[in-house]
C-alpha cells in the first residue's frame, strides 16, 4: 500500500483523476444527447431530410474517426514528451499535428467538393430526387467545416494530454449550444429545411476551432504552439504521429465499415428487427459511455507514466482505471435496466419489437459490465506504449471473424435473427479481451515506447 500511495503522489492523484474522468463522462453524454436532439429536429423536416443527412453523416463519421485517430497519435507522442520531461519535443510534436491535420483536412474539404457529384451518385447510387437534393444541400455545407473539425479533435486530444478535459467539455457544450440553437432557429423559427441542420454545424465548429486555436497557444500550459510557428513540417515528428495515428485509423474505419456490413445483415430480418436494432443501439451507446471517458483517461495518464519510463505507475493506474470503468459501467447500467421498461414504453414499439428489444439489451447489459472494459479499456493502455499495430491486426481480425462472419453464422444459418448479430458482436469483444489481456500480461507493449 506504501508503495501504491508513492506512485499516486509521483504522478496523478485521484482528485487529478477526477477531473480528468468526469469532464470526459460529461462531453460524451452531450454528444450523444445532442446527437439525438438534432436527429429529432430534423425529423421534422420529413423523411428525405433524415435520409440524405444520414447518408451524408455516413461519410463524414469516416472523416471523424480518421481525424480523432491523428489527434490520438499526436496526443500519445506529446503525452510520453511530457512524461520524459522534454516539454519543447512536446509543443513541436503539438505544432506538427494541427500543420498536418489542417493541411489534411484542407486537401480532404477541395476533393470532395472537386468530386461531390462522384460522391453522392458513386456512393449513395440511384437514391430518390428529394433525398439526392436534400444530400447535395447538406453535403456543401458540411464539408466546409471539415478544416475546423480536424483542429478541434487536434486541441482537445492536445489539452486531455495536458490532464485538461474540461476544456473539451466547455467546448462540447458551447459547440451543441449553437448546434441546438441554430437548428430552432433556422428549423422551427425561419421555416428553413436541411440547410437549417447544417448551417449551425458549420458555425458551431468553426467557433469550436477557432476558440481551441487561441486556447492552445497560452504559453503557460505544459503543450502549447510554439511562438514562432513555421509553416513546415518536420518529418519525424509527422512519422511519429502516423506511426500511431494510422494504425488506430484503420482500426476505426474497418469498425464503421463492419457495422455497415452488420446492418445489411440485420435488413434482412425484417422490420421488427430493424426497429430493435435501431432502439438497441441507441441504448446501448448510452451503457458505454463511463467506459469510453476512461479509455480517453487511459491515453493521458499511460502515456506520461510511459514517457517517463515508468511502467510500474503504467500498470498501477491502468488497474485502477479499469476498476473505475468496471465501478462506472456497473452503476450506470443497473439504471438502465430499471428505466428499460419506460425507455421501451416512449419508443412505442409494437409487442414482438419490444421483446426483441428487452431481450437484447438484457444481454448487452451483462456482457457490458463485464466483457466491454477489457475489450476497449486495455487496449489503449498498449496504445499509449505505442503498441498499436498488435491493436489493429487483433481488432480487424476479430471483426472480421467474429463480428461479421459469426453474424452471418448465428442470425441466419442458425436461425437467432438479430439477437445473433448481437450475440456475434460480443464474441468479438471476447476474443479482443483475451488477446489484449495477454499482450498486457507478457508486457512487450512495455518495449515499444518513442
Amino acid at each position: 500500500m506504501e508503495q501504491d500511495g508513492q506512485i499516486k503522489e509521483k504522478m496523478f492523484s485521484n482528485k487529478d483523476l477526477v477531473q480528468l474522468v468526469i469532464p470526459l463522462i460529461i462531453e460524451q453524454l452531450l454528444t450523444i444527447t445532442v446527437g439525438l436532439a438534432d436527429s429529432i429536429m430534423i425529423a421534422s423536416v420529413g423523411e428525405a431530410a433524415v435520409s440524405g443527412v444520414s447518408l451524408v453523416d455516413s461519410v463524414m463519421v469516416l472523416l471523424i474517426n480518421m481525424f480523432s485517430a491523428l489527434a490520438t497519435g499526436g496526443a500519445v507522442v506529446a503525452g510520453q514528451y511530457i512524461g520524459q520531461k522534454k516539454h519543447i519535443m512536446a509543443c513541436k510534436t503539438a505544432d506538427q499535428l494541427i500543420l498536418f491535420v489542417t493541411a489534411l483536412s484542407t486537401v480532404i474539404m477541395g476533393v470532395i467538393y472537386l468530386c461531390r457529384n462522384l460522391i453522392l451518385h458513386g456512393v449513395f447510387g440511384q437514391i430518390e430526387a428529394d433525398v439526392m437534393y436534400n444530400a447535395r444541400v447538406y453535403l456543401l455545407i458540411v464539408t466546409a467545416s471539415i478544416p475546423f473539425l480536424a483542429v478541434y479533435n487536434g486541441c482537445a486530444a492536445l489539452f486531455r494530454t495536458m490532464g485538461n478535459s474540461k476544456i473539451a467539455m466547455n467546448m462540447s457544450l458551447l459547440m451543441n449550444g449553437i448546434n441546438i440553437a441554430g437548428n430552432a432557429v433556422l428549423i422551427y423559427g425561419m421555416g428553413r429545411g436541411v440547410e437549417g441542420a447544417a448551417i449551425p454545424t458549420l458555425v458551431s465548429r468553426m467557433a469550436a476551432a477557432v476558440i481551441m486555436l487561441v486556447l492552445i497557444k497560452n504559453r503557460n500550459q505544459s503543450v502549447h504552439l510554439s511562438r514562432n510557428f513555421h509553416f513546415r513540417f518536420k518529418g519525424y515528428l509527422v512519422q511519429k504521429i502516423l506511426h500511431i495515428g494510422i494504425p488506430n485509423g484503420i482500426e476505426n474505419s474497418m469498425f464503421q465499415l463492419g457495422k455497415i456490413l452488420v446492418l445489411s445483415v440485420v435488413a434482412g430480418f425484417g422490420t421488427s428487427a430493424i426497429t430493435s436494432n435501431a432502439v438497441c443501439n441507441i441504448i446501448a451507446s448510452f451503457e458505454i459511455i463511463p467506459g469510453i471517458a476512461v479509455g480517453f483517461a487511459m491515453l493521458t495518464v499511460v502515456s506520461r507514466c510511459v514517457g517517463a519510463g515508468d511502467y510500474e505507475s503504467a500498470r498501477y493506474y491502468t488497474k485502477k482505471l479499469l476498476k473505475v470503468a468496471y465501478a462506472s459501467l456497473i452503476a450506470l447500467n443497473i439504471m438502465v435496466v430499471l428505466a428499460l421498461p419506460l425507455i421501451i414504453k416512449a419508443y412505442h414499439l409494437s409487442p414482438e419489437t419490444a421483446d426483441i428489444t428487452r431481450k437484447i439489451m438484457i444481454y448487452h447489459t451483462i456482457c457490458c459490465v463485464t466483457i466491454w472494459p477489457a475489450s476497449f479499456t486495455i487496449p489503449n493502455t498498449l496504445r499509449a506504449a505505442n503498441d498499436v499495430q498488435y491493436c489493429m491486426i487483433v481488432a480487424i481480425i476479430s471483426m472480421w471473424v467474429f463480428r461479421i462472419f459469426f453474424s452471418f453464422v448465428l442470425g441466419k444459418w442458425m436461425g437467432l435473427g438479430v439477437f445473433g448479430v448481437w450475440v456475434a458482436m460480443t464474441l468479438d469483444w471476447v476474443v479482443r479481451g483475451i488477446l489484449f489481456i495477454a499482450r498486457y500480461v507478457k508486457g512487450k507493449w512495455e518495449l515499444q515506447a518513442i
